[in-house]
């Protein structure tokens, strides 16, 4: 790669053609019309004119500009040129209410907040956060007519174009995201250009991505999953993104045979859902498909293989390290249920407390270091001080995740649990992964989350949460039979609350800590 900025994604490299398809934004009402191919060269242009409008404020090199925008070409373009404008994007979930987005403005210290069309006539809850602060706020539009994106501030007017912009280096931090805040307030992630551009060349290279591939996209933009291994990732190997406005299982399909697209990457929520949708006839050639972000049970893993019939490949990855960190190998390499795999560009080490590596086989804290993982967070110095070793010098600078985990004798990665998250039953510590693909495997159970409750006599003791696949029947009794020589008795949930839903975050991600209060107010306990 030339530079490691994201601007490389418009470079002349090996495979790579201006005029290829970069974008597909795919028709949702039917219409011919709305079916729209950006070619890389159209989305250079699109992204250099709107980065003459952002240099039309005169913002400060490394100052923030927020975004609140659902999946589409003006995420994208925003998203780009903020960063080539030497500015850090901060996108945000469309979703946050006004006191949601007002932290966030506040927190990044954002200049700006780029919105859709039509947000300032509705007063939006993010028009009200940004007002409250006196955060300019500015409607993005893409014009088919003129093939242009323009910025329109809330009096009207046009965002003129300034003379002259700047260019990034990969010193630049380019985006800052915020850790979901499961067990306190979030934390800003920072990831300059260089962070960025390798964990997009360590997809590359973990898939062997070519021009040929074209990916449907399914994970929000705003979040870490869909923007590096969806888009960016896609964008610097050549290849194409399909890009719809959100994601649906209906149409999930139906799109993804008529763009052509060979593979995909979402959580396993996602995975469920598709599962739970009528197959196409016959099935589409599938390269692979890609799980991450929450983990994956044996059991799903086998039912996607079998009814999509491609390799379902498990990674691991987090904000701070700018998403990927291991995945399972393509074929003909061995990929592994209940591993996310092995480390992609990074060295990964398990760690006792003390920062000495634990021997192989052994349980202690996933370690990680490499080029695409943060610095620091934003504005939080006992966060930096508690999550990066010091000693011995060997292990200094490696980010500890907060996962345990363990090698297998073939160096796979296996997570245990988040160390937080562990379920300690009169010191006996329970992974609540492990109970989770149990419950997963018993017939008739769709969903399924385990978390601590709290007891007077074990200090904590097994429940869990599940759904039930469509016409099942199974009791909670039944279910605790179904577990019997799966796990040892003592990890065999006491309480098993069956509904129809469990909470999710807008990513389609769980958070123990949420779902165990939830439903442990509905069953009159205390977490």
């Amino acid at each position: 790669m030339a530079s490691p900025t994201l601007l490389s994604i418009f470079e002349p490299r090996k495979g790579y053609s201006p005029v290829s398809p970069a974008i597909i934004i795919p028709s949702t009402s039917g219409k011919q019309s709305d079916h729209v191919i950006f070619s890389y060269q159209r989305l250079q242009e699109l992204v250099h004119g709107l980065q003459l409008q952002i240099a039309a404020f005169g913002f400060q090199s490394g100052q923030t500009v927020s975004s609140s925008l659902v999946n589409g070409i003006e995420f994208t373009v925003a998203f780009l040129a903020t960063g080539a404008e030497q500015l850090i994007a901060a996108p945000l979930n469309p979703a946050y209410s006004k006191g949601e987005v007002l932290f966030y403005l506040q927190d990044t210290k954002s200049q700006l907040l780029i919105l859709p069309s039509g947000s300032i006539s509705s007063n939006t809850a993010a028009v009200q956060a940004a007002r409250e602060i006196n955060v300019p706020v500015v409607e993005i539009t893409y014009d088919a007519s003129e093939r242009s994106i323009k910025l329109t501030r809330d009096n009207g007017q046009q965002v003129p174009r300034a003379a002259a912009v700047r260019m990034p280096s990969p010193d630049n931090t380019a985006l800052v995201l915020h850790t979901s805040g499961t067990t306190g307030r979030p934390k800003g992630v920072p990831l300059n250009h260089r962070n960025l551009s390798r964990t997009m060349s360590n997809i590359i290279a973990t898939y062997r991505l070519t021009p040929n591939d074209r990916t449907y996209l399914v994970m929000p933009l705003f979040h870490v999953h869909g923007l590096l291994c969806g888009l960016l990732a896609t964008l610097l190997s050549g290849g194409s993104a399909v890009i719809p406005p959100k994601f649906s299982a209906n149409a999930f399909w139906k799109q993804f045979i008529e763009e052509r697209c060979n593979w995909y990457t979402a959580v396993p929520t996602i995975h469920q859902m598709l599962l739970s949708t009528a197959k196409p006839n016959p099935l589409p050639r599938i390269r692979f498909i890609r799980s991450c972000s929450s983990s994956l049970s044996p059991a799903t893993f086998h039912a996607i293989e079998e009814a999509f019939q491609a390799p379902v490949l498990e990674a691991y990855a987090m904000t701070e390290a700018a998403h990927q960190m291991t995945s399972n190998p393509l074929p003909p390499a061995k990929r592994k249920p209940g591993s996310v795999g092995l480390g992609q560009g990074v060295e990964v080490k398990i760690l006792d407390q003390t920062g000495k590596e634990v021997p192989q086989g052994k349980e202690g804290e996933v370690c990680v270091r490499g080029p695409n993982v943060t610095s620091g967070y934003l504005n939080n110095p006992k966060a930096n001080e508690e999550s990066f070793v010091k000693s011995p010098k060997e292990n200094e600078g490696f980010f500890r995740t907060g996962d345990q985990g363990k090698k297998d004798e073939h160096g796979y990665i296996v997570l245990t649990g988040r160390i937080k998250e562990l379920i300690n039953r009169a010191g006996e510590k329970i992974s609540p992964l492990e109970v989770d693909a149990a419950l997963l495997a018993v017939q008739g159970v769709d969903e399924a989350v385990s978390f601590a409750v709290p007891d007077k006599t074990y200090g904590e003791k097994v429940g869990a949460a599940v759904v039930l696949k469509t016409g099942a029947s199974i009791t909670e009794e039944g279910i605790k039979q179904g577990l019997n020589g799966k796990l040892s008795k003592f990890k065999i949930p006491e309480q098993i609350f069956i509904t129809a839903r469990i909470p999710k975050t807008a990513t389609g991600k769980i958070q123990r800590r949420n779902v165990a209060a939830t439903f442990l107010k509905q069953g009159n306990a205390k977490l």
